[in-house]
């Protein structure tokens, strides 16, 4: 019974609370539907009113910035207003949040404008800046907001390696790492997939126990990757290269590292080009990256590929594309050769990535691998987000500061060109020193150098970045810029400008590399070396080509640039001979090509085939400096460096423990340069060991000895410690300089001086004893006073103000004697008083080189000295001599025994070579006259100065544009050394004579020189005055003309070329000529009283012949321009005198002619036509050329259908159309001959305009009566010959107004229309006679007569019969020589023979048959449908004489079989202009 009660109260429990359940679901659902119709409500009244509700994204409630304990959950909120509704999404740290990537870590509402973002389980990664970004059509609106995450004090430090668990621990335990089953050097393609794996045994193995495995390229750690994958399988590690590109070529070590050591192995990978798509295409450029990011700027890099295709590379295309997206954008037009280009125009906030392509003659290459994400933003936005990752124990700062409103920003600071070639100058500044200003953005201005023109360059736009590029320069130009600050408030006042700079290129492209020394390494490599290029700046690196011998194909070794100056070549193909090649490349371009290398054949070599050997160890180690965990060590260079120069060191080390030595550690993984390397990641009060090794190309020499024992702990005294690094140098018998470096261990205060001691090498320690007294501050000293063939030890101390510190290491022994052969640093000053320093070494090698110093620092700067050296003598050369270059110089020669010499350049030292500079140079002589120019008779040039004193053994040197000139034909040189005038005399001036002319006088030690530049317009001058006054010279020497060819137009408008002429004989003759054709002489070519003339005409249809011809009086026209020519000759000479007589020449000519014509125009007079009324004057002689403007009432007339002008012979005519009273003025007619012109003028007015209208509206009504009478338009021939039983059909045009009245007549008689007959006459202007079966008795003449009240018209014609003939089944037509239809196939013979008759003479106007009305044709098919019965369709031959009353007229001949009117075959129509033959 219990249980029944309890179950029963529990189902009533379970079925109160389903109907609970139940109410409250309906209670939901009644909200949501409530709220959901308040939505639509809402929505529909935004919709409603759309243009007065949109907004811009308002954010009213702000995300707050948190600090949260790692392990909590975080919500971020805001509310946003805007109309549309605003699309809202979080960024974390500039990257979109996805939670579909994240899933359970992010969660995003939105509801009602309320937007949340919720961080479940936050830890220290999530310490980031977070942004809202809310965009609609109106704008976007972003709000910051930043979460910090703290960890409780005393939790483990994700920085350490996190603790193993289970029993297995690895102290206590020394491993022995084995690296097999490797990787050899591997080739691959880009876009292909490569895995590099290693089999790593360690011993003894223990469970679950991993040790460290790092992939290094190049020795840059990898770090996992969508390009690289890494996986350890517990015995195996694998780099897999996803998609391989050409930045993935290079050096890869596995570096696997226990608590016992580590141990490495390493081999190359080489990256081919893909193929292009485009044959002949570059390869892909590689390694992009950004190196200046801002707000709306970056500045992509890159670097060139080592494959142009076989075309020299155009430029390179710069590609962006937004993160999120996949579209890319291209962002400069035309191709760029710099390697670097400034990307603008981004949006601030967001995040974007990008490529490059190189294009050449032959096309575009595959786009390189993209860039990493770079967001544009402010690089203190960036650096304050990067801060968010900090250790735990940092903070972030939030702090949200209210702009100031209506406040103009003050002048930027710190201008400057950061970057300027030819495509671009990119600028920099800093923005002004007000903070919270509102908003600010900036305007860049630019001039040109010299001019205050500013001109502002983003005129649209302001900037929002620090930072600007301005493309669009003119190369060569100097610029000066300068930026204003704006914002809300106004714009504020410019920066100062910048210092003026001139748009190129500031990166040289790098010379080429040289002595290309290629050596045998394996079966399928080469070990190839070279000389670096010399002032390269930026170097990016070399690419190396390599060429089988007699191929003169080449192919790269390298598809990355490589840095160092040596490099295996692998993949070459065994036994064959290649030559290599290199050049530089920066990112200005690439260099040209080195020499090609001797050939090497590809053959494992004994030991590698390295010519060199490695270095001998190193030695003498020591510490410099100890701190807690690190140590500075130094050490001595090698004694024998290998016959190569030492590229770096390796220093290893090893702790020692109760005296017994561990395993070596390696301290750096990459050489160092410097005898001097700190050691880090020690242990306190732990004691080391260390060993240097030295590498040169041949390779890593054997590790030094192990030093000495040393404690690291950290250094507390207050005096320095050792100096390092001694060298001496300069070794004489009685003298040798010391060299060394100052300790890196400073002591409590820095150090002020340095003390050196000496003493005998085999002397005790107690002979020890100082060299100076005082403290000597420099890091070199001259030791003096030695003792010849005796050996010293030397040693350094250095002192600061709490004493003197530890000693350095002992010098090696150093004999004191001058070694023969040694020499000195001579001082010279050459003949043009140039000052240098000489150095002569006997004792070179190949590798050696000449180091200059100044102050035992080596000279770098080319701006003071310049180095030259030639075999085995250098050079040092001073630039311009002042107090700056005071100083000691010295020379050392590398890979010898120790040469170098020293020359110590004083203050009075200098003078003294100053004067003597000064004193070699030879003095002036002195001039009276400069270098000047005259013309001579015949047009010579005489070119003279006169020098004020010069000795008889004087010379001058005449030079032309660094030529040296002698006497000759073309020049005549003479010397008065009486007088001192020098000259020299040019028959005449040619073009190739325009330039420099330099006399060059010397008189024994004396020098001077004069110069006059004939260029350009002065050389012109001078040349065209020369040529004028030869050429006059010549030609008054014959015939010549007084007075050139012109021209004069008579009164009758006929025109007369004329030139006077002198010193005629009877032999001499004129010749004329037009476009280079001699025209023959007639009538009109005179020649009387020294005049000759030539009556210009056009050429006459008549008179022509095959070769020459003959000239007319005729009007002149646009046929009579050209050149025309006369010359005269003898056996004196010739001269020619030319007149142009195109283009304007011909226009002015003509303007003469038509001043001429319109002088002789008649007044202007009146006339009346059946249209209106006419204007007009006459000329005398008309042209076609001939401009006239008519006027009317002193204004221009517009013509038009009513008002019309126009010439009939030479009558020119005013038609005035319908005329009114409206055109009732003063008319008149202007002839314009380019200058006042002429007018004729008259008054159409009163009387004179009555009459004229009395007498249109007269000939009006006449020519309106002919125009409506009555026609018969034409198509009716003369005559018709037709056979019996045939329907004849003809049709004529009918015009008149009033529409006239038609009569046809037979035989003068009026016939009706029947059955037989039929008589049409359509749309009053058809009339159509038709016999639907033609027999004899309808022979005849027929007419047709048309009246209306205008007059009466008729047209007539005659019917002929003949009898039928069989149907033949072909129609064929004869016809007269004008084409009229005279006989068909069927006509009888005799008819053919006969004459035909009744043909008229008279013709009539052309018009135009219609075709049979539709109606008679709809008729004829019915007809020929209803026949039945007929196996087959009869075809009827007509016979058709046809002979029309006009040629012109056109005509229809209907014709069919006899039958009756009511079913009549169908009409076969002819017009004779169609005739089928």
């Amino acid at each position: 019974m219990a249980r029944r009660d309890l179950f029963a109260s529990g189902l009533e429990m379970e079925r109160s609370e389903q109907i609970s359940r139940k109410e409250t679901m309906r209670e939901s659902a009644e909200r949501i539907s409530l709220n959901k119709r308040i939505h639509e409500h809402g929505e529909h009244f935004k919709r409603m009113n759309e243009d007065s509700l949109m907004h811009a994204p308002n954010f009213v409630i702000k995300p707050r910035s948190h600090t949260v304990w790692e392990n909590q959950c975080v919500r971020l909120h805001c509310t946003v207003s805007g109309w549309p509704d605003p699309r809202v999404v979080w960024y974390k740290n500039n990257v979109t949040i996805d939670p579909l990537a994240h899933p359970g870590k992010f969660k995003l509402q939105s509801s009602y404008n309320v937007h949340s973002l919720e961080i479940n389980r936050c830890d220290f990664d999530d310490t980031a800046q977070y942004r809202v970004s809310a965009m609609n059509s109106k704008g976007e609106l972003s709000a910051f907001a930043s979460v910090v995450v703290k960890r409780f004090k005393g939790e483990i430090d994700e920085s350490l390696p996190a603790p193993r668990h289970g029993p297995v621990s690895e102290y206590g335990i020394t491993f022995k790492t084995h690296i097999v089953d490797t990787f050899g050097v591997s080739f691959g393609r880009e876009g292909e997939t490569m895995s590099l794996g290693c089999t790593v045994i360690i011993y003894p193995h223990l469970h679950r126990y991993q040790p460290e495995v790092q992939w290094y390229r190049d020795h840059v750690l990898l770090t996992e990757s969508k390009w690289s994958h890494m996986h350890w399988s517990g015995d195996r590690a694998t780099l897999t290269l996803t998609h391989l590109n050409k930045e993935d070529e290079g050096l890869y070590t596995l570096r696997v590292t226990t608590k016992s050591g580590y141990e490495t192995y390493s081999a190359y990978v080489f990256v081919r080009d893909s193929d292009a798509d485009v044959e002949g295409a570059p390869g892909a450029p590689l390694d992009v990256c950004c190196l200046d990011a801002n707000k709306d700027y970056i500045i992509v890099s890159w670097k060139q590929p080592a494959v142009d295709g076989g075309e020299s590379i155009l430029g390179y295309f710069v590609d962006r594309c937004e993160v999120g997206t996949n579209h890319w954008c291209q962002c400069n037009d035309t191709p760029i050769k710099f390697a670097r280009f400034p990307v603008t125009g981004l949006v601030e906030g967001r995040s974007y990535i990008f490529r490059v392509r190189a294009v050449n003659k032959s096309g575009m290459s595959h786009p390189s691998r993209v860039s990493e994400p770079v967001a544009a933003m402010d690089p203190a936005d960036r650096a304050r987000m990067r801060g968010t990752s900090a250790p735990w124990t940092g903070q972030i700062i939030v702090t949200e500061e209210e702009p100031a409103e209506g406040i103009v920003p003050g002048r930027p600071r710190e201008l400057q060109v950061t970057e300027a070639t030819k495509n671009y100058v990119v600028l920099s500044w800093k923005p002004p020193g007000e903070k919270g200003l509102e908003g600010v953005m900036y305007y860049v201005e630019k001039c040109v150098s010299g001019s205050d023109s500013w001109q502002r360059v983003n005129t649209e736009i302001p900037v929002r970045s620090p930072r600007f590029a301005l493309f669009d320069l003119a190369e060569g130009k100097s610029y000066n810029f300068r930026v204003r600050c704006c914002n809300s408030a106004g714009v504020g006042e410019p920066s100062d400008p910048t210092e003026a700079t001139t748009v190129g290129d500031k990166l040289d492209i790098p010379s080429a590399p040289s002595k290309v020394v290629p050596t045998r390494n394996t079966d399928t490599s080469v070990v190839v070396s070279w000389e670096a290029s010399h002032d390269a700046k930026e170097l990016v690196g070399y690419y190396i080509e390599a060429s089988l011998v007699g191929s003169n194909v080449w192919e790269p070794c390298n598809n990355k640039p490589v840095n160092a100056t040596r490099f295996i070549c692998h993949g070459l193909m065994t036994e064959e001979t290649y030559v290599l090649r290199v050049r530089a490349v920066n990112a200005a371009g690439l260099s040209q090509f080195s020499e090609e290398s001797e050939p090497v054949k590809v053959k494992a070599a004994i030991g590698g085939g390295i010519p060199h050997a490695s270095p001998t160890p190193p030695y003498g180690i020591s510490v410099l400096e100890c701190v807690r965990d690190a140590m500075v060590l130094a050490w001595k260079q090698p004694t024998f460096i290998g016959g190569a120069d030492i590229t770096g060191y390796f220093v290893d080390y090893r702790e020692v423990i109760d005296g017994v030595p561990g395993k070596w550690h390696e301290a750096n993984i990459k050489s160092v340069s410097e005898r001097a390397y700190r050691v880090t990641d020690l242990k306190e009060n732990k004691k080391y060991q260390f060993q240097v090794r030295a590498a040169n190309m041949a390779g890593v020499g054997i590790p030094s000895l192990p030093s000495d024992t040393f404690l690291c702990e950290e250094w507390t005294i207050a005096v320095p410690g050792p100096p390092y690094d001694l060298e001496i140098r300069e070794v004489r018998s009685d003298s040798l300089v010391l060299l060394w470096r100052a300790p890196v261990y400073q002591g409590r205060d820095p150090v002020n001086g340095f003390y050196i001691d000496i003493k005998e090498a085999d002397a005790p320690e107690e002979a020890w004893r100082g060299v100076n007294t005082k403290a000597t501050e420099k890091t070199f000293f001259k030791i003096k006073n030695l003792k010849e063939a005796e050996t010293y030890v030397f040693r350094v101390r250095a002192q600061n103000k709490a004493g003197v510190g530890k000693t350095s290491e002992v010098t090696d022994p150093v004999n004191a004697v001058t070694k023969p052969g040694t020499t000195e640093i001579v001082v010279d000053v050459d003949d043009d008083g140039v000052i240098s320093l000489n150095f002569e070494c006997s004792d070179l090698n190949a590798d050696s080189k000449f180091v200059w110093s100044k102050n035992y620092e080596e000279i770098t700067d080319s701006t003071r000295m310049t180095m030259e050296t030639k075999g085995n003598m250098s050079k040092a050369i001073f630039n311009t001599p002042g107090e700056e270059d005071i100083g000691i110089y010295s020379c050392f020669v590398t890979h010898t025994d120790g040469v170098s010499a020293s020359y110590t350049l004083s203050e009075e030292e200098l003078k003294k070579l100053l004067e003597i500079s000064h004193d070699h140079k030879f003095p002036i002589i002195p001039l009276k006259s400069e270098l000047a120019v005259e013309l001579m008779e015949k047009g010579r040039v005489r070119f003279w100065l006169q020098a004020e004193k010069i000795s008889a053994n004087g010379k001058v040197d005449y030079v032309f544009n660094d030529n040296l000139l002698s006497q000759g034909e073309k020049y005549k040189m003479h010397f008065d050394k009486d007088t001192g005038v020098i000259e020299m005399i040019m028959e005449c001036l040619n073009p190739e004579d325009e330039g420099t002319f330099t006399f060059q006088l010397q008189d024994g030690k004396a020098k001077n020189q004069s110069s006059l530049v004939l260029i350009g317009d002065v050389f012109k001058q001078l040349q065209k005055e020369s040529e004028f006054q030869r050429k006059e010279w010549f030609r008054k020497q014959g015939p010549h003309f007084i007075e050139y060819l012109s021209y004069e137009v008579t009164p009758e408008c006929c025109v007369v070329l004329k030139c006077k002429v002198g010193n005629m004989k009877k032999e001499t003759v004129a010749l004329w000529y037009k476009d280079g054709r001699e025209l023959k002489a007639d009538e009109h070519l005179s020649f009387a009283e020294g005049v000759l003339t030539l009556e210009i005409a056009q050429r006459g249809s008549t008179a022509d012949t095959d070769d020459d011809q003959v000239w007319r009086a005729a009007k002149i026209s646009k046929k009579d321009a050209g050149i025309y020519e006369v010359v005269l000759k003898d056996d004196r000479g010739k001269d020619t005198s030319t007149l142009n007589l195109t283009d304007q020449g011909f226009k002015d000519l003509m303007n003469l002619v038509f001043s001429v014509i319109a002088n002789s125009s008649t007044p202007l007079k009146i006339t009346s036509t059946d249209e209106g009324i006419r204007l007009y004057t006459f000329v005398n002689y008309y042209n076609d050329l001939l401009q006239v403007t008519w006027h009317y009432k002193d204004s221009a007339i517009a013509f038009s259908d009513r008002v019309k002008s126009g010439v009939v012979g030479e009558q020119l005519w005013l038609q005035i159309t319908e005329p009114t009273e409206k055109d009732m003025g003063k008319y008149a007619i202007e002839f314009h001959d380019g200058k006042d012109g002429l007018k004729r003028t008259v008054d159409l007015s009163g009387k004179a305009f009555d009459d004229a209208f009395a007498e249109f509206q007269r000939l009006k009504a006449a020519a309106i009566a002919e125009r409506n009478r009555a026609r018969v338009a034409g198509g009716l021939p003369d005559v018709v010959t037709i056979q019996e039983g045939k329907a004849l059909n003809l049709t004529c045009n009918i015009s008149g107004d009033p529409v006239p009245e038609v009569t046809w007549l037979k035989n003068d008689r009026e016939i009706t229309s029947d059955e037989h007959i039929i008589l049409k006459f359509e749309s009053g202007k058809f009339a159509s006679f038709t016999i639907t079966a033609v027999n004899t008795s309808d022979s005849g003449k027929y007419s047709i007569l048309v009246k209306n009240k205008y007059g009466t018209e008729s047209g007539d014609f005659t019917l002929e019969i003949t009898e039928g003939t069989p149907d033949l089944g072909v129609t064929s037509y004869w016809t007269d020589a004008d084409g009229n239809v005279v006989f068909g196939p069927n006509t009888p013979k005799e008819k053919m023979k006969s004459s035909i008759t009744g043909t008229k003479t008279k013709k009539r106007k052309e018009s135009v048959t219609k075709t049979p009305p539709a109606e008679k044709m709809e008729d004829n098919k019915e007809s020929k449908n209803k026949e039945s019965g007929k196996k087959k369709e009869e075809k009827i031959t007509a016979a058709v004489s046809v002979q029309p009353k006009g040629s012109d007229s056109e005509q229809k001949v209907a014709e069919q079989p006899a039958g009756t009117a009511k079913d009549p075959e169908p009409a076969a129509e002819t017009q004779p202009e169609n005739t089928k033959k």
